[in-house]
């Protein structure tokens, strides 16, 4: 692509960055046929090469961001599909990200808009007051019908995602160490997360027990937290990168104690941020070079596992896994294997799910602030879950899991999970009923027809 930005104007790394991203795309137009967007509006503005135009168009005037292009880019979901179709190797990701941070610092937004996201950005990042936000949207939801007539759609949004059972208490609460209780072959550290931890804390519980009892050491850091993703797509850069830094000042003690085999992440959305710490921090000085090294230890737990010697399960099931992979995961990461072939190797009988490339609507906080287009996608991709007719969805991020579960009544948990009930794990919630379709293997073998 032809640009004309000014030699003045090329001074700016930020826009030198963007020029070069640009310079890559030949206007091919092969990544508006995996755009999720795209797909249910058909408008060429929401798709990743009309939004690279208007991007374009808005760097190189050095205006503000104008509404046409605030608009179009806040409905990009950041499911990188576009990137992994790319045949030029278009860097959408870090493109988008510097148009978010110009928008928002730049763009015009209603007030409404601007509570709506200093209150999202300033809730869930952070578990205690996450809690406390979840409690009040349950005493919201009689009120989502006027909410949603009053224009108030995201207050709606948030209210009807908010869980309606009672949140379980984690079993293992950081930080501090999970000490293996057998021969000690490895050590690493595992980023707790935020909502996650508020949400399913049965997901780290899984994670911890599934590696303490095989030879891992698993170390929570103080003072680690939010990975800065959800902020960082909602153009607050600042806040991400300090959130990223505290990270980093927490990981670097636990790894000065002795060496870590691995910075373990069992929410791919955060894995795809923690592996971008390189990028994100390498202007930052006294922090690129610690940021780097984080990231190159990052890899999400199914990463971790792959090649990790479990011997048999301990259960075996007849049961049928919807896998469905997260955009973060298959996109964002390039993982697309060993998360199925785990579950195969547990005993379980997996399923691909047709139109696997295109996004659930979860997208971090995007089902609450797009929350018409996330509800269609999330109905879209349930649809096509079903069609497969599997007993339980397996997905590797709390997002997904979240948004799908508001689509479809087939119970679905993380993989990790269910990789921790075939191991001697305790029976995932919301499996109950399935429990008489688990048999015990006697002598670490498949019992026999």
């Amino acid at each position: 692509m032809q640009t004309n930005f000014t030699a003045e104007q090329l001074q700016d790394p930020r826009l030198a960055e963007a020029e070069s991203i640009l310079r890559r795309c030949v206007h091919c137009g092969l990544c508006t046929a995996t755009c999720s967007t795209y797909v249910l509006v058909g408008d060429e503005r929401d798709s990743p090469r009309g939004r690279i135009y208007l991007m374009k168009d808005m760097f190189e005037s050095g205006s503000r961001a104008s509404p046409e292009v605030q608009h179009h880019v806040d409905r990009c979901l950041s499911c990188l599909s576009c990137m992994t179709t790319c045949p030029g190797g278009v860097d959408y990701m870090h493109l988008v990200d510097l148009a978010r941070t110009h928008i928002e610092k730049t763009g015009t937004r209603t007030f409404k808009e601007r509570i709506v996201r200093r209150l999202l950005a300033e809730t869930i990042p952070y578990p205690d007051r996450f809690r406390k936000a979840l409690w009040l949207a349950a005493l919201g939801r009689p009120f989502v019908g006027l909410m949603k007539r009053f224009g108030l759609k995201e207050m709606a949004a948030m209210v009807e995602l908010a869980p309606r059972e009672r949140l379980p208490a984690a079993v293992y609460s950081g930080p501090g160490t999970a000490a293996t209780k057998i021969d000690r072959r490895k050590r690493v550290i595992l980023l707790a997360g935020c909502a996650q931890q508020v949400l399913r804390p049965d997901i780290n519980d899984a994670t911890i027990r599934l590696l303490a009892g095989r030879g891992v050491d698993v170390e929570i850091a103080a003072g680690a937290g939010c990975c800065g993703a959800l902020v960082h797509h909602m153009g607050r850069e600042e806040q991400a990168v300090e959130q990223a830094k505290r990270n980093i000042d927490a990981w670097v003690k636990v790894i000065a104690k002795g060496p870590v085999d691995g910075i373990i992440v069992n929410a791919s959305g955060c894995g795809t941020m923690v592996k971008d710490y390189g990028h994100l921090l390498k202007n930052h000085q006294g922090y690129a070079r610690a940021a780097a090294e984080i990231a190159e230890k990052a890899c999400d737990i199914t990463e971790f596992l792959t090649g990790y010697k479990f011997g048999a399960p301990k259960r075996w099931s007849s049961l049928r896994i919807a896998y469905h992979s997260s955009c973060s995961m298959q996109h964002g990461q390039r993982i697309t294997d060993a998360p199925k072939a785990l579950l195969r190797d547990a005993g379980f009988t997996v399923l691909d799910v047709p139109e696997g490339h295109i996004c659930c609507g979860s997208a971090g906080v995007y089902n609450i602030l797009q929350p018409e287009l996330a509800q269609e996608l999330g109905q879209r991709k349930a649809g096509h879950i079903e069609s497969v007719r599997p007993d339980i969805i397996a997905a590797g991020n709390l997002g997904c899991i979240t948004q799908i579960a508001q689509s479809t009544p087939i119970p679905i948990v993380h993989t990790v999970e269910l990789l921790d009930w075939a191991y001697g794990g305790p029976i995932p919630r919301g499996l109950e009923r399935f429990r008489t379709f688990v048999k015990d293997v006697q002598m670490g073998r498949a019992p026999t027809a």
